[in-house]
């Protein structure tokens, strides 16, 4: 999956340059990869998130198929950070970064989705990735683009991020 195909079928669609026609101050903001692996890739969706400073409102473009523009319903007002999409990679690429480091960690488990999400963060792009294991496994890791390596990696399983859930809950409840 090519990032610059998106992009640029993104750019050719009549709703984008409407809408950037109808927002020039809106900027980009994240863009969301889904891939697919349980399904052999049917149900990979691609979306580029749009920022509007003035309305402090999120907007979405799905690509996977027909370009589709969808509005977000964001409960956050805070700033996005605008990111590059001037970025040429694959995909596929950094999945095989990420099954090297699932063999050197001995992680067991088949990868059967994996969400990619690029953002910025101080400054610099990252891939925010979280990888769903047919084990019920789970690994989060953020990738440096611009060193096409892995930065940071956890393993956790769905019932961590079950305790994580239920154990932030009571403590609101505690308030």
């Amino acid at each position: 999956m090519n990032f610059q195909f998106y992009k640029e079928k993104l750019e050719d669609s009549e709703e984008y340059k409407k809408f950037r026609k109808e927002n020039p101050k809106s900027y980009p903001c994240s863009c969301l990869f889904i891939l697919d692996r349980e399904h052999g890739g049917k149900e990979n969706k691609i979306h580029f998130d749009f920022w509007h400073p003035k309305e402090k409102k999120m907007s979405s473009f799905r690509v996977d198929g027909k370009v589709e523009f969808l509005p977000v319903e964001n409960f956050e007002t805070r700033a996005f950070e605008e990111i590059s999409i001037e970025h040429d990679f694959e995909l596929e690429k950094f999945e095989n970064l990420i099954l090297k480091k699932m063999a050197d960690e001995q992680i067991n488990g088949r990868i059967q989705k994996l969400l990619f999400s690029l953002q910025r963060l101080n400054g610099k792009d990252f891939l925010i990735t979280t990888g769903f294991l047919n084990n019920l496994g789970l690994i989060k890791l953020t990738i440096s683009i611009d060193e096409n390596k892995i930065i940071d990696f956890k393993k956790m399983s769905f019932f961590d991020m079950m305790k994580i859930v239920k154990g932030n809950k009571g403590e609101k409840d505690k308030k």
